[in-house]
């Protein structure tokens, strides 16, 4: 029996000018080498274009690796790839259990949150892990977290617990997915690749699903 393969992409796409997070400079998507430039030196019929992007690298869906908060954790160039390449997926919902299981998974929070990306509505009362969940993950030890939401902290407390707990134990964290309604509970495969720059704790990432059908 043939069996399906779906894949669901989880990342927002990044578009100049877009707001990620309020009071954070947006992006801005420009052209480095025109198309038009290059059709005028270039052999006949042959043209192309280089694009150029001017980022912060809270942009987007992005990963987060343990040196964004600690100073001796590892960056994106030295993220473990086990971590984020075709890694079990548990989706979960907020106030659902932590389960042993989930060791080596990645653990997902849908919260729904992403149908407000784009909005101001997005910006405010956006849903999050609490610390005591943040000890239980700990314990479970998962490959990553990852959360469709504004942060996986609540943005007023300054502790901060998921991030500093999360990342202290160097479990990477990926904010800002989306499209996870389309994603079973069990089963799926999970991938988010950061471009590996050398002292950047943070980073833009495609992330994906995929679905066995």
């Amino acid at each position: 029996m043939l069996r399906m393969r779906r894949i669901v992409d989880l990342s927002h796409p990044i578009v100049d000018g877009m707001v990620t997070m309020g009071g954070m400079r947006p992006p801005r998507v420009t052209t480095y080498v025109s198309r038009d430039d290059t059709a005028a030196r270039m052999g006949p019929g042959v043209s192309f274009e280089i694009g150029q992007i001017d980022l912060i690298a809270n942009t987007g869906t992005y990963l987060d690796t343990p040196s964004h908060y600690h100073s001796g954790g590892y960056d994106t160039a030295g993220l473990p790839l086990e971590r984020v390449v075709d890694v079990p997926v548990a989706v979960v919902r907020l106030g659902d259990p932590i389960l042993p299981e989930f060791k080596g998974h990645a653990v997902l929070f849908h919260t729904g949150w992403s149908r407000n990306w784009g909005t101001d509505a997005y910006q405010n009362g956006h849903p999050f892990i609490t610390a005591d969940v943040v000890g239980a993950l700990i314990e479970v030890e998962p490959a990553l977290v990852g959360i469709d939401s504004l942060n996986i902290d609540d943005a007023t407390d300054l502790n901060r617990p998921a991030h500093q707990g999360l990342l202290g134990a160097g479990i990477p964290i990926v904010e800002h997915l989306t499209n996870l309604e389309q994603v079973p509970p069990r089963g799926a495969r999970f991938t988010a690749l950061p471009m590996p720059v050398v002292g950047m704790g943070t980073m833009p990432v495609r992330a994906i699903a995929v679905v066995d059908e």
